[in-house]
């Protein structure tokens, strides 16, 4: 049997086993050998594994004499046998336990297969070469090589952990029944498989209420976009205009909204758009507009125009002050040549100007594309998302997906059907976006 087989076959059993005996390269092998010490005592130290072996333990569960692995994977799979606030399991922490687990499970499967793998490489140099590069050597070599992904490792499991695992969590709680009617620990939450996807869909509350919610959802998203894309390009144009005085004095005065927190501008809008007594009702009604008071928040179409109208006023500064910045560096010459062969301005701003402007901000109108179909903040402290709705489950006129989850999470502890529609969010705007970062030029250079 060639070496490289026989490195590899003892490194299935003896992690470095085969880098260690054949190869000679201690150190490595020793490496290898403490991480499945490690692996293995995890397991053996954290259970009542030595109790049971003694015979100490008549009635052995892994639910209460397991380690951290087979505790973990019981955990995940049944969520818990026993309710209670005592004594009980709590299944939401059994379901993050065991998330972590498997994380934690597949970062041990990935060194064992790099041990393996490495183990088979070293034993296939000692069959070509009759000789095998000692540990530092091969440290050197594997800096020299792989530095970045050395560097970049921690950072990964550090996302794994901050970031995968939410998401890990928000996901497996769509295919549960965890609500207000099975709180652990007093309740136990089961898994249910696609039962809430059906009920989102085909119970008719929960599916009308969805698809008209992602209908003024995709409304909202593209109408706030593109107002405050080329609102903010129609005042960068006009400031950076020849004829324009005192440009910076009105740029600092048009960039204040974007300069004042959002939340502040939100609530005082919130104010003076009241139905009740607000100024501007009341304004309206002093300067004989109106004979009564504007239901600027409580009217199911007045509420959506304002807040797009509102989001208009916060959010076009910000295109304005990166439009300009991309005007200023266009080439004056492309515009000269083209008065010579007598294009208007109109043909100057179809040909030149937009299509250089767009490529430059694609990128940041995806985005910003992506973050106002997630804008709660937007929504939710400006109307909370109404006004109510009596023929939607749980969401008002101006509920967007992101606040009607909120509610769902928050106010009615409906955390199963919430998740559902976190992932249907997910795949939505994920897909989406991708599909037009995919077709810009920039993001195809790279």
């Amino acid at each position: 049997m060639a070496k490289r087989k026989t490195a590899a076959l003892v490194s299935v059993f003896i992690w470095g086993g085969g880098q260690f005996f054949l190869c000679k390269q201690k150190r490595k092998g020793i490496l290898f050998f403490l991480i499945q010490c490690l692996f293995i005592g995890i397991e053996f130290f954290s259970g009542y594994w030595i109790e049971n072996l003694s015979g100490l333990i008549k009635h052995f569960t892994l639910r209460l004499h397991g380690g951290f692995f087979t505790r973990g994977i019981w955990g995940l799979l049944t969520l818990g046998d026993r309710a209670g606030a005592k004594n009980g399991d709590h299944s939401t922490m059994l379901l993050i336990q065991g998330i972590i687990t498997v994380l934690v499970l597949a970062l041990f499967i990935i060194i064992y297969i790099l041990n393996v793998r490495d183990a088979y490489q070293t034993g296939k140099i000692l069959d070509e070469n009759k000789k095998c590069p000692t540990s530092k050597e091969y440290i050197q070599n594997l800096f020299h090589k792989s530095f970045p992904y050395i560097i970049l490792t921690p950072i990964v499991i550090l996302v794994l952990f901050v970031v995968v695992m939410p998401i890990l969590f928000s996901v497996l709680t769509a295919f549960t029944n965890y609500n207000k009617n099975h709180l652990p620990p007093a309740s136990l939450v089961d898994w249910v498989g696609i039962t809430n996807f059906t009920k989102l869909f085909k119970v008719p509350i929960w599916s009308n209420t969805f698809f008209s919610v992602l209908l003024w959802t995709v409304i909202w998203t593209i109408g706030a976009t593109c107002s405050t894309y080329f609102f903010g390009m129609f005042q960068a144009i006009l400031l950076n205009s020849k004829y324009v005085k005192l440009k910076s004095l009105y740029r600092g005065i048009m960039i204040l909204p974007w300069a004042i927190p959002q939340l502040i501008t939100l609530l005082v809008f919130k104010n003076l758009l009241n139905g009740q007594f607000g100024p501007v009702g009341q304004l309206l009604i002093d300067l004989g507009l109106t004979n009564e008071r504007i239901p600027f928040l409580t009217d199911p179409v007045l509420a959506k125009i304002t807040v797009l109208l509102v989001n208009l006023w916060m959010g076009f500064p910000m295109f304005m002050i990166m439009i300009q910045g991309v005007l200023s560096n266009i080439d004056k010459g492309l515009y000269e040549a083209a008065e010579i062969d007598g294009a208007s301005s109109f043909k100057l701003f179809k040909y030149i100007t937009f299509p250089l402007l767009f490529k430059a901000t694609a990128p940041l109108f995806i985005m910003n594309l992506a973050g106002n179909f997630n804008g709660f903040g937007a929504i939710y402290f400006l109307t909370e998302g109404g006004p109510v709705n009596p023929n939607y489950q749980l969401a008002g006129d101006t509920d967007i997906l992101i606040s009607w989850i909120y509610k769902l999470t928050l106010n009615h502890q409906m955390f199963d059907m919430a998740a559902v529609m976190c992932i249907i969010l997910f795949l939505f705007i994920g897909s989406i976006s991708y599909w037009n970062f995919s077709r810009t030029k920039t993001f195809k250079e790279v």
